[in-house]
């Protein structure tokens, strides 16, 4: 049975825009286990709403008004967050795997254990991003800006970090395997705690100015086709 709706709380709903909509601009809500699946939410103010374990798949959050949202465990995989304006919203858990964030406000978000394989973060704007415990595998984030933060067990293997910024980074229990990096800048980065397996001949020149650990250099130096004895 659903619950009834209260100021702040629905819960156990099925809902659409025309549910949504008298209620976007309005004190922001709390949705636990609601399904928005394929929901057309485009373009509304949610700002510092809070969905926990909610069912978001193909959703269309495009140029949604999400800054200081929570999301809790949510799936939604495929969901569009093209435009939507998501700074300082935080993410735990969750999927969403093969979601579009092109263009999103992403400045001072946070992602902890969140599922990301193939997003799409092309031309987000996305400041002070903190990833930890991320699955970003062979997700789109060309010209992102990783530069002083701390990548704690993110794994962005295969990922397209293409003339990305990750100077002065961190690395810890993280992969940079098979990524693309071509004109990404790591001047001044601690890559020890990075698997940098399928470095090419011709990337090996970006990490100029890095540090590595001599188990690295050695693995590198294989990698490049030299003898390492």
């Amino acid at each position: 049975m659903n619950d009834p709706i209260s100021p702040r709380r629905l819960a156990d709903r099925t809902l659409t825009r025309a549910d949504l909509a008298p209620l976007a601009g309005g004190p922001s809500k709390v949705l636990v286990d609601c399904d928005l699946e394929e929901a057309d939410l485009s373009g509304l103010d949610l700002t510092g709403w809070r969905f926990e374990r909610c069912n978001l798949r193909k959703s269309n959050c495009n140029g949604t008004g999400l800054e200081g949202s929570i999301w809790q465990g949510c799936r939604a995989p495929f969901a569009s967050f093209v435009g939507a304006v998501l700074s300082e919203a935080a993410f735990s858990g969750g999927d969403f795997n093969n979601s579009v964030w092109r263009r999103a406000i992403l400045t001072s978000a946070k992602f902890v254990g969140t599922k990301l394989t193939g997003a799409d973060f092309s031309e987000a704007r996305a400041m002070h991003v903190q990833f930890e415990e991320v699955l970003l595998v062979s997700a789109k984030l060309p010209g992102f800006s990783f530069r002083k933060e701390t990548l704690r067990r993110v794994d962005l293997s295969g990922a397209d970090l293409r003339k990305g910024d990750f100077r002065m980074a961190v690395f810890e229990e993280s992969s940079l395997r098979e990524a693309m990096v071509a004109g990404s800048r790591f001047e001044g980065s601690d890559l020890r705690g990075a698997d940098l397996g399928g470095l090419r001949l011709v990337d090996a020149g970006l990490f100029r100015g890095a540090t590595i650990s001599r188990e690295q250099a050695g693995q590198l130096l294989a990698e490049l086709g030299l003898n390492v004895r």
